[in-house]
């Protein structure tokens, strides 16, 4: 392991400092930053190797912390399956910039309940970015050797902690229309 394993708060540090954490989630490991730097996110695309124009999920501890990050809707479809593996598509907020949002006129946002990315939410202060921990084509890491095999010295470090033990990554459903698809 070339990284050390970062506690929440030292990974919340790296990300205000606009850099890129690797942390583990319900089903694999992410990748995270601050979502309103445009250079981090940035670089989180270019490791996937992932287009800007689909734009990427993020996460928080409470629905609180979306604040600006979402529009004007009716929360509680979400709020019911929340703290949980759904992601939900909101109207976009006036904080939510392209590079987070991609083409689309939604954000997708989830209140997690896996311990670890809730307390680095908690310790970040608000929602950060969270996309798999992968380049294009490649299988999500679902260990912090994977990550390191994949990303190496091109990020600031992992987060300890386990996987929260699913299979696939978060279901996604648009609060607009009701429409849902299987996640992974």
């Amino acid at each position: 392991m070339r990284h050390s394993l970062l506690t929440p708060s030292d990974a919340a540090r790296r990300m205000h400092d606009g850099e890129v954490v690797a942390y583990p989630t319900e089903a694999v490991f992410g990748l995270g930053c601050d979502p309103a730097n445009e250079q981090a996110v940035r670089r989180i695309l270019t490791l996937k190797q992932r287009e800007a124009r689909l734009g990427l999920i993020l996460i928080g501890s409470e629905f609180g912390q979306f604040e600006g990050w979402v529009g004007e809707a009716d929360p509680a479809p979400a709020l019911a399956t929340w703290p949980g593996p759904v992601t939900w598509l909101f109207p976009r907020g006036e904080r939510t910039p392209d590079w987070v949002a991609g083409e689309h006129p939604t954000v997708a946002i989830r209140v997690t309940a896996h311990a670890v990315s809730r307390e680095l939410c908690e310790a970040f202060g608000g929602p950060i970015i969270s996309t798999s921990a992968n380049p294009h084509a490649a299988p999500p890491a679902r260990s912090a050797g994977m990550v390191e095999d994949y990303f190496g010295g091109w990020i600031a470090g992992i987060v300890a902690g386990p996987l929260g033990g699913r299979e696939a990554p978060s279901d996604i459903r648009d609060l607009a229309s009701g429409d849902w698809r299987r996640g992974g």
